[in-house]
Order: structure tokens, then C-alpha cells, then sequence
């Protein structure tokens, strides 16, 4: 074996240790966002919020891009993916979940949140082959929607209050809104520089969510915001969009995509926890069990599509 051979295993291992330093990163901050979130949108709209926090953590990727001399203009297409995906992604997604769990436990919102691959599954079945369902997707899908209604079966009476039937609607929106930005993203290309494309789109998320704010008069002047929702920002800003989004991209790329994902099964669970022993919100069985149950629904799903799309390839190449 070469010096080169030897050096280039070397840096292949380093990438590799440093991508799983990012995917246990990526699981843990990320479940103590919905959190942090709910702290931080005490005294302020939570569209405001989503809003401060998307706009000073794209602006954080854009600084950089320019003093190191690698900001480039998009396209007219790229600017169209841009815009979409600020919408989809942030704009709604993002706003409607930081918006839901004001009236919903930080925990509760996680779980809804993660059920996005049940929507993405349904959505690729619409827009795709008719034969894409299989067995283990559609065992997983039931399964995931049985986990939900474990979850809700204590909360049935809560439903009579508004505020509680509102916050589920927002969180169940804000998935399916992700699930479309992730459906356009597998079947798009766009050439430029993840990091860089993510800071355009959550800087221009954060400008037009800031525009809704202000037009439904909830707009409250930056020098009134509270302590405590500075503090939050700081964190969501650091650690929930910069440094944590930087490390998703990172294990993606560096990681196998079964191995990549596992970080959304373990979110909902670190927010459950850190809601439960920070801000006292109940711990029960049917939560648990439902959390469980729904994540393993998740999990069923996208096995069966890496198993659909497995064969699909290697009928391809028999071809």
C-alpha cells in the first residue's frame, strides 16, 4: 500500500468519525429546538419568532459565503427552487410548527413533526408508479397512523379546545408542507452550494415571514422582545440553524441515507424528555407507547421505499 493509499484511508476515517460527530449532533440539538422554541415564544408571536431566527441564520451563511469570495448570483432557476423551498420548508413548515406548539407540548409537536415520511410516502404513491406501495411500506404507514391515534386517545377531550384543535392542525400542516419540500428536493437538481442555497432560503423566509407578521399587526418592536427570547435566539440561531443544519448536510453527504435519517426517530424523543423534565409537561404511557409505535411506522416506511428503489435499480441494470 502507497503513502497515498495510506493518507487517503486516513481522511476517509476523519470524514467518516466527523460525520457521525455530526449526525449525534443533529439528533440531540435538534429535540431540544422544539423546546427552546416553546420558551422562546413566550411574550412574542412565534411567527415572529421563526421569523428573527430564519433571517439572522440564513444571514449568518450569506456573510460568510461573501467575505470568503464564494457567493455567486442564482439563476432564474435556481431562484425559483430558492423561493419555493423558503416557502415550503421554512416559511410554512417551520413557521406553523414554532407557531403550533404555543398551544401544544413541545414533545407532542416533535412527534407530529416526525410522521413527515408517512405524508412523503403517500405524496410519491400519488405522483408516482402505481406500484411503488409495497407490503412493508403500507404495514408502516398503517402503523404510523397508529401510533398518532394511540397518542391522541388521551387528548380526545382536548379537542374541545380550540386553541389545542388549532396547535395539532398547524403541526400536522407544517409536516405535510415539509413532506412536499422533500418530495420537490428528490426530484429537482440544483447546482448550487447546499450551505449557500440553504442561506438564501432562510433569509428569505425570515424577510417574508416577516411581512405577514407585520401585515397581521403582531410585529412587536425588536427592543421590546424579552430576555428570554433572546437567549433562545442566540441558541436556535447558533446551534438550531447554523451549526446543527451545517452537520445535517455534512452526515448526509458523508453517511448512508438509512443511517443519515435514524436522527429523526431520535428528535421526538430528546424533545419529549427535555419538555418533560424543563418545562413539566406530562410524561405518559399513551404518549410513549404512541411515540414508539409511530416512529417504527416511520421506520417501516422508508425501509420498504430503500427496498422498492434497491430493486428498481437492479432491474435497471438487468436491462
Amino acid at each position: 500500500m502507497s503513502w497515498g493509499d495510506n493518507a487517503t484511508g486516513t481522511k476517509h476515517r476523519q470524514n467518516l468519525s466527523l460525520a457521525y460527530f455530526a449526525l449525534g449532533l443533529t439528533s440531540v440539538v435538534w429535540g431540544t429546538t422544539w423546546v427552546a422554541s416553546k420558551i422562546g415564544i413566550q411574550g412574542i408571536h412565534p411567527l415572529q419568532f421563526a421569523s428573527v431566527r430564519q433571517t439572522l441564520g440564513g444571514l449568518c451563511f450569506l456573510v460568510f459565503f461573501v467575505v470568503t469570495g464564494k457567493a455567486v448570483m442564482p439563476t432564474k432557476k435556481e431562484w425559483g427552487y430558492i423561493l419555493l423551498m423558503a416557502l415550503l420548508l421554512f416559511a410554512l413548515s417551520n413557521g406553523l410548527t414554532t407557531w403550533g406548539i404555543k398551544y401544544i407540548n413541545s414533545g407532542l409537536g416533535a412527534v407530529l413533526g416526525a410522521i413527515f415520511p408517512l405524508w412523503v410516502a403517500i405524496i410519491d404513491w400519488v405522483l408516482g408508479d402505481k406500484d411503488k406501495p409495497g407490503p412493508l411500506s403500507i404495514a408502516g404507514l398503517l402503523l404510523g397512523f397508529g401510533g398518532v391515534v394511540i397518542i391522541f386517545y388521551e387528548h380526545l377531550g382536548d379537542f374541545s379546545d380550540k386553541n389545542f384543535a388549532f396547535g395539532v392542525i398547524l403541526s400536522l400542516l407544517a409536516s405535510i408542507t415539509w413532506a412536499v419540500g422533500t418530495v420537490l428536493i428528490s426530484r429537482r437538481s440544483n447546482k448550487l452550494n447546499r450551505y449557500y442555497s440553504l442561506g438564501l432560503q432562510m433569509f428569505v423566509s425570515g424577510i417574508f415571514l416577516q411581512l405577514v407578521v407585520r401585515a397581521g399587526g403582531w410585529w412587536m418592536p425588536v427592543s421590546s422582545l424579552p430576555v428570554i427570547t433572546w437567549w433562545t435566539l442566540l441558541y436556535m440561531v447558533a446551534f438550531g440553524s447554523v451549526i446543527t443544519f451545517g452537520a445535517f448536510i455534512y452526515s448526509m453527504q458523508h453517511l448512508p441515507p438509512t443511517l443519515a435519517s435514524i436522527y429523526a426517530y431520535i428528535n421526538p424523543m430528546v424533545a419529549v424528555a427535555i419538555g418533560h423534565l424543563l418545562l413539566g409537561e406530562p410524561w405518559s404511557l399513551y404518549l410513549a407507547v404512541g411515540a414508539v409505535v409511530t416512529l417504527a411506522g416511520v421506520y417501516l416506511v422508508n425501509l420498504g421505499f430503500r427496498r422498492y428503489l434497491q430493486e428498481s435499480q437492479n432491474d435497471k441494470g438487468d436491462n
